[in-house]
């Protein structure tokens, strides 16, 4: 191979490198602004008592903050937001509509995104525990198994009759491009806090 063409290619793979870390860097400082944001929005929210029951015809605006979802022993600390479309996901976790909410009887689903919101879940174990703070009060679920799916596979997004936390993101966690399949971790309700402090 001629000479000058090599030295053309190995800069053009430098480039390109240069690029997609780039790239990355700024999805990061994307992620983290909508974080900051969704935390202020979060504590202008107004505490509700804990025996309220949540009125199923108030659903929360997109992107609007609806808990804080923590896993101290990965040191995992996020704001989960309402709805799991491409702006909601930018800005965290989002809590799947149409499913129960933190703390209710049935499946509460959040998902996020593998490179950076859970990233740390691939280090999740069975036993760990997870919190959920909501304007209702404070939730503590125990992790009862890890599994992966394909994105076909909706049966992890069922209802069900015990209160369920879901976790869910795009598995493996080191792929190039579009995941090809689902990683998820589901928790039961361990224990109901009575305050809603934040």
């Amino acid at each position: 191979m001629h000479k000058g063409l090599r030295t053309g290619l190995r800069w053009l793979s430098v480039g390109i490198g240069l690029a997609l870390i780039a790239a990355g860097l700024r999805e990061l400082i994307v992620f983290e602004r909508g974080q900051a944001e969704v935390a202020e929005s979060w504590k202008e929210l107004p505490v509700e008592p804990q025996s309220e029951i949540p009125d199923k015809k108030r659903v929360p605006d997109e992107a609007a903050p609806v808990a804080h979802l923590s896993i101290p022993r990965l040191q995992m600390d996020w704001f989960v937001v309402s709805g799991t479309g491409a702006r909601e996901l930018r800005r965290g976790p989002g809590h799947l509509r149409g499913t129960a909410w933190p703390g209710e009887r049935g499946n509460s689903v959040i998902a996020g995104h593998r490179d950076t919101h859970f990233r740390a879940l691939k280090d999740i174990q069975t036993g760990d525990q997870i919190t959920i703070q909501t304007a209702r009060g404070r939730f503590v679920y125990s992790v009862i198994r890890t599994l992966v799916v394909r994105p076909a596979d909706i049966s992890v997004l069922q209802p069900t009759d015990n209160p369920i936390l879901t976790l869910a993101t795009c598995y493996p966690f080191y792929y190039a491009g579009p995941a090809p399949k689902r990683f998820i971790v589901q928790a039961q309700l361990a224990a109901p806090g009575p305050s809603a402090e934040r």
